[in-house]
């Protein structure tokens, strides 16, 4: 779905990353993983094309993404950003429709079969509640739930999420790592940024690892966060272990004090 190859990026003489290839393979969830600084949500842009790329090529869906219209990339991917504040005080079903847009037909605009769509997007997120409610008067975390049924909405068969949930609680973090397994099962293939590296290793099935500028690993996500990659990423802060059979990555401290 996704095909990376010797991407590169720079702001001005500062290299952000560069000499990076890998592949999102159709129908799973894969994560993109790093410290903080280390490029992700500028890869992202770049693989979008709302960045322009210092050298390499990126295709969704066997499609050059320098190519693209902005509508035909519409219908392929849907982005949901980290945060977005929208200049005018739109209520949430407005920015949930707002993910319709690329199947628009001529002047005809919204049809029924939009509205339910939309209106199917916030039901599976829980958030239908929120419909009539100010978009730029919700919380950060139910801004967050908002973007993610947009890209439900958008049906498209790939949608890139950039840290999906950085702003929500325990439950709601759960649950849209749940959602993002059923719309894999569902045919629909995700690439979404993650800091939690147990987020990682119990939802995705492939990850793309990003460190200092350079691609630090890639392949599937229960053999490439191993122990070693943790030391390179994080020193000796953590480490891998095992919980009722479930791996689990834990503070040193916690491994000490269990020993």
């Amino acid at each position: 779905m996704l095909v990376v190859e010797n991407l590169a990026f720079s702001y001005g003489a500062a290299t952000i990353f560069s000499g990076v290839n890998f592949t999102v393979q159709k129908g799973r969830l894969c994560g993109l993983f790093g410290p903080n600084g280390s490029g992700k949500s500028t890869l992202f842009k770049c693989c979008l094309g709302l960045l322009k790329m210092g050298a390499g090529r990126v295709q969704i869906a066997g499609q050059d993404v320098a190519s693209l219209s902005a509508a035909s990339m519409a219908r392929l991917v849907a982005y949901v950003p980290q945060d977005h504040t929208p200049p005018f005080p739109f209520l949430a079903r407005e920015i949930v429709l707002m993910g319709r847009s690329p199947h628009f037909g001529g002047v005809f605009g919204l049809k029924k079969q939009d509205w339910q769509i939309a209106h199917e997007a916030m039901q599976k997120l829980g958030i239908e509640h929120l419909a009539d409610k100010v978009y730029t008067k919700l919380s950060g975390g139910q801004r967050q739930l908002v973007l993610i049924a947009r890209a439900l909405a958008q049906q498209t068969p790939f949608i890139m999420l950039d840290e999906p949930t950085s702003s929500l609680d325990f439950k709601n973090q759960l649950l849209i790592w749940k959602i993002l397994r059923d719309i894999v099962t569902e045919g629909t293939t995700v690439f979404a940024c993650a800091h939690d590296p147990n987020h990682v290793l119990w939802f995705c099935d492939d990850l793309v690892v990003i460190n200092q500028g350079k691609l630090a690993a890639s392949g599937k996500a229960r053999d490439v966060l191993n122990q070693g990659l943790l030391q390179e990423l994080y020193g000796d802060v953590c480490s891998v272990g095992q919980l009722c059979g479930q791996q689990m990555i834990y503070p040193e401290q916690m491994l000490h004090q269990a020993a």
